[in-house]
């Protein structure tokens, strides 16, 4: 195994056989330890001044947080190159997978998904590239239900719809203290970051097949949390679910957050988990981030 693909796959490797489909993500998943499995995460760049470094694996949430607050250090971003999905998908397949999926944060939101189906198309269709229109554990629950039901045995077009059926269960809502950072990366227009600034207005956010898109607009933080919470349990209905908090330099806010997730979702709660956002994703979103990702479980 190269030493690239050495460095983009970690966490806990099943024994036993290795299911017949790999299952490829990016590091933007933002996934638990144990949840990693045998997923292959591929890491995003970032160059925080000057210095350029893998998402999750050379630069964390603080070094992106720091260089945030510091106002005047340049913090960048870039996807992987299709070279390095090509090599990853070539290791998997010479190391004995028959196929591969690929599951990628929204092309609404970086050239990640692009890069991948480049890197796909030599592969004559053992290689698959699904857009989870959503990053975090938007993007990292699908990847979880699509390397779940490789794991059982499942075919490729079987682990495609259950990445598929996942993405259409899931709702990733967040909270900024500014929208600058996202107008800054182009993640939203400069009317809607204008607006909220000359207002004074708190975003919460979504992530839609569009990109991000305002769901709704209040006056203070704290409102804005509690709305969170509100709309998440909307989200949920009358289902299971697994819930997933995420935060950049909040870890206060982040724990409050879940606390009250869990009372209000009370028994349809089966997991519920909490991590913080690397490098890309807080370069985008600014320190004082959460975000409250819902995953309906049927």
């Amino acid at each position: 195994m190269s030493r690239a693909l050495r460095s983009i796959r970690y966490g806990a490797v099943m024994t036993g056989p290795h299911p017949a489909v790999a299952v490829v993500t990016d590091s933007t998943a933002y996934l638990p330890p144990d949840m990693v499995g045998n997923l292959t995460v591929v890491p995003l760049a970032v160059v925080v001044n000057g210095v350029a470094g893998l998402d999750t694996v050379d630069i964390d949430a603080a070094t992106v947080a720091d260089a945030l607050n510091a106002r005047r250090v340049a913090v960048t971003t870039s996807r992987p190159s299709p070279e390095t999905f090509s090599q990853v998908y070539r290791e998997l397949l010479d190391g004995g997978a028959e196929a591969v999926l690929s599951v990628h944060l929204s092309a609404q939101l970086s050239g990640t998904y692009d890069a991948a189906v480049l890197a796909a198309a030599p592969f004559d269709g053992r290689v698959e590239v699904i857009d989870a229109q959503s990053t975090g554990m938007g993007l990292g629950f699908p990847a979880v239900a699509a390397a779940s039901t490789a794991a059982a045995g499942g075919s490729l077009a079987e682990v495609r719809e259950a990445a598929l059926a996942a993405v259409g269960r899931t709702t990733t809502l967040f909270y900024v203290d500014t929208l600058e950072f996202l107008r800054r990366g182009g993640r939203i227009g400069a009317a809607a970051a204008l607006l909220g600034t000359a207002l004074s207005v708190k975003p919460i956010l979504h992530t839609t097949e569009q990109g991000v898109v305002v769901r709704e607009k209040v006056r203070t933080a704290s409102r804005a949390l509690a709305r969170l919470v509100d709309i998440a349990a909307e989200s949920a209905g009358s289902s299971e679910v697994d819930v997933a908090v995420h935060h950049l330099a909040a870890p206060d806010r982040a724990d409050a957050l879940l606390t009250t997730l869990k009372e209000r979702l009370g028994a349809q709660l089966r997991g519920a988990y909490l991590t913080e956002v690397g490098a890309v994703v807080g370069a985008h979103v600014g320190p004082g981030m959460v975000a409250v990702v819902v995953y309906r479980t049927a």
